[in-house]
């Protein structure tokens, strides 16, 4: 009898130890049965519209505010780019608006196979443009780090091109520059602003415990610049930081011990490279870009001044190389730029795709022939509105456009 009550606890132990274990996991969502058809159905070169997304997830009053629960993350002021977390097989995004209507330290992932949006992380009280806001019981000065009591960063940018993701970190990277008076803020909260990490703001998310990290690291380290690009490499098995202007020059690269960002360094792959080379022949802020798997490179388009220009980086000789530049007018290629379009690599047709919000059209890059084609694809044109999101999905081989819950694909 005492034995059988001793395995009855016990079950009972090792079933609250799992359940309390599991609390962290993102649960696996149910396939959407249409969107499977369609996916299924999508020929090569055929665009489709999918049924309305889901929105899920918890949603606090800031979230409720300004109807997250209802339209999802949306995309915001130099806050279009959207990462592939290749082992969930979803897409996650984060970012801070200019000032309006609002300035959140959320995330979000989407889930093509659900065709849902998945809240990761609620809004911790919304920041205002310089400081951490009106209400800022929510923050904390710690370690040299504005932050709050639930993880977050306390003072959020815009992404420009600065978000990748890890995948051997399992963890969402985030260069998180901003104009935030840290020494204002720090004497709010009754710190001494000489205490400030200097460093670069550099910040992780794990999407499968959802919570952020700022990361720490020691000099030598780049200038955390305004519209640099933050890219994983996979040869590298590290995380690029490229800058190019006045304010810092150089691509940088971040390495980091397995399973421990902490124990990490920052080391200049170019150093060799001429300085008055790097400076005409390597993309300049703002830029969008992707890695391409297929040739080992680097690839950045960039509209600047009264040129449109592509730049291929090569970690063979780890030098930039602009490789394509047409006048700002000409219909050759498209405008490229963080706050206007977004460009992803398909591995499967080695090309890139770049979508270009104000004019709804979709463009590819070869990068052997080095030029650029308008795409014409077979089928519905992708959803307008003022504050889209697109990426490329690689589980199923499609891009994807998303206004609020509408939905398009389009497969190469």
């Amino acid at each position: 009898m005492k034995l059988k009550i001793y395995l009855i606890v016990f079950i009972m132990f090792v079933q609250v130890s799992l359940n309390a274990a599991d609390e962290s996991v993102t649960p696996a969502l149910e396939a959407n049965a249409e969107v499977a058809s369609i996916l299924k159905n999508l020929g090569k070169n055929q665009s489709a519209m999918l049924p309305n997304a889901q929105i899920i997830g918890e949603f606090n009053e800031t979230a409720k505010k300004h109807n997250l629960h209802k339209t999802g993350p949306r995309s915001r002021d130099f806050c279009k780019k959207i990462v592939w977390a290749p082992e969930r097989k979803r897409a996650l995004f984060c970012g801070a608006n200019h000032a309006v209507p609002h300035r959140l330290n959320d995330v979000w992932e989407f889930d093509l196979a659900a065709n849902a949006w998945v809240c990761l992380y609620q809004p911790d009280n919304e920041r205002d443009y310089l400081g951490i806001g009106k209400d800022y019981s929510d923050v904390e000065f710690k370690d040299g780090i504005l932050i709050t009591k639930r993880g977050g960063p306390a003072s959020i940018a815009h992404t420009w091109w600065g978000l990748t993701y890890d995948p051997n970190e399992k963890a969402m990277l985030f260069m998180n520059t901003w104009v935030t008076k840290k020494a204002k803020a720090v004497e709010q909260l009754g710190g001494n602003p000489d205490d400030l990490y200097k460093g670069p703001p550099l910040w992780a998310f794990y999407p499968e415990s959802k919570t952020w990290k700022m990361i720490k690291t020691e000099k030598p380290f780049p200038k955390p610049i305004f519209g640099g690009w933050l890219e994983f490499v996979p040869t590298l098995k590290a995380t690029i930081w490229h800058t190019n202007n006045w304010q810092g020059r150089g691509t940088w690269l971040f390495k980091h011990q397995a399973g421990n960002l902490e124990e990490n360094t920052w080391s200049i792959l170019n150093k060799e490279e001429d300085q008055k080379v790097f400076i005409k022949n390597a993309p300049m802020p703002e830029q969008v870009g992707y890695y391409d798997s297929k040739r080992n490179l680097l690839v950045a388009h960039s509209s600047r001044k009264d040129h449109k220009e592509t730049f291929h980086y090569s970690f063979e000789t780890n030098t930039w190389e602009k490789v394509f530049s047409v006048e700002v007018a000409s219909e050759e290629a498209p405008i490229g730029h963080d706050a206007r379009c977004v460009m992803h690599f398909d591995s499967k047709s080695g090309l890139g795709f770049l979508f270009h919000f104000k004019s709804n059209v979709l463009w590819s890059y070869d990068a052997d022939a080095k030029k650029w084609a308008q795409v014409q694809q077979d089928g519905p044109v992708a959803p307008e509105g003022k504050k889209r999101l697109a990426y490329f999905d690689p589980a199923h081989g499609v891009f994807v456009v998303m206004s609020n819950a509408q939905v398009w694909v389009y497969r190469p």
